[in-house]
């Protein structure tokens, strides 16, 4: 992190400050301006290209001037940025080490140029962890003080916070939960590795099965969509076409359910944790998703009751990343220290 001083001391809640949490996600950027309580005050999102560090770094200051201004008119200032990237941010060095979705941005770090650029104070994170830091300041998870938020979506990531604290690991590379091992006979990994429960539970897998499946049953209102031009299949369509009572579109869900079950029983019983977030597309289908996960993670981790750790849907959605981007800044400067 760079340009926070750890002599800023905050006592007035009600400044006029506010921090901008930034997400970079596959073309797509995202930010709010968020006062000092979490509260969203302004938004904007554009697409972008991502084929470069340079063309991502333009957008970047692009949009966070826009909110500059637009603080303005709340009589507002920005003082403060936290930035979340997809794959695995080290925290130490501030530098994207592995992208697969967005490979053009690995080896980005925060420099000083970048911060003069900017502005202002910036952070960078892993965009999970962010998002797992926004619900426990922000949102479902603010009772919590053990908890863990899971994404599944074009990958599987993980962020972590235990004791209160956000949990990064040795090299600050922590979270990558969608490469623990579920099933050592399964698929390769884009990682090399063979059965992580990426290969099983992110969107694009999940869709692959779901194809894959189609061609054998073609008793589902997704039957169409196993054919090339009939349209995209997405998890979301998937949890959609479940709610409204496909019986094979709810098979794959609870199948998927079942394999997020066992990752999430392997943390509880490392762990001990308060609470499970669940993130990403389907969790349109709600209960019908978080049913088999449930059940799954109860038959394997059958010391913890239920009472003890809920597992939930993540209600910030997608502005957990954003709101948990701006708390980071706005804790770094208070304290010099959110770790």
């Amino acid at each position: 992190m760079l340009g926070f001083s750890t002599q800023a001391v905050m006592t007035d809640m009600d400044d006029r400050r506010g921090y901008i949490g930034l997400h970079v996600d596959d073309g797509l950027f995202k930010a709010a301006f968020v006062d000092v309580r979490g509260e969203i005050l302004e938004v904007d999102e554009r697409e972008a290209s991502v084929d470069s560090v340079s063309e991502m770094l333009n957008t970047v200051v692009e949009i966070i001037a826009e909110l500059k201004q637009r603080a303005s008119h709340h009589g507002r200032t920005v003082a403060g940025v936290g930035i979340g990237m997809p794959g695995m941010v080290n925290w130490e060095s501030q530098r994207v080490e592995w992208a697969p979705d967005l490979p053009a941005i690995e080896g980005f770090r925060l420099s000083e140029d970048v911060v003069d650029r900017i502005g202002v104070p910036v952070v960078m994170d892993n965009a999970v962890r962010l998002a797992a830091y926004g619900e426990y300041r922000c949102g479902i998870g603010r009772d919590a003080s053990n908890l863990v938020y899971i994404h599944l979506g074009t990958s599987v990531g993980a962020g972590l916070i235990l004791d209160g604290l956000i949990y990064r690991g040795a090299l600050g590379l922590a979270g990558q939960l969608g490469h623990m091992t579920v099933d050592p006979d399964g698929l390769e990994c884009r990682c090399g590795n063979v059965g992580c429960l990426e290969t099983i539970a992110s969107g694009p897998n999940l869709v692959r099965r779901t194809k894959e499946r189609l061609f054998r049953d073609r008793s589902s209102s997704l039957s169409s969509l196993a054919l090339p031009g009939r349209g995209e299949l997405t998890p979301e369509r998937i949890a959609m076409e479940a709610l409204d009572g496909d019986d094979f579109s709810l098979m794959m869900l609870e199948q998927t359910g079942r394999w997020v079950g066992v990752a999430i029983a392997n943390l509880l019983n490392l762990l001990n944790l308060d609470m499970v977030i669940l993130s990403g597309g389907v969790m349109v289908a709600g209960d019908l998703f978080l049913k088999p996960v449930i059940a799954e993670t109860e038959s394997r981790a059958r010391w913890i009751p239920q009472e003890r750790c809920r597992i939930v849907g993540s209600p910030l959605g997608g502005q957990a990343t954003l709101i948990g981007g701006a708390m980071l800044a706005r804790d770094l400067q208070r304290s010099g220290d959110a770790r």
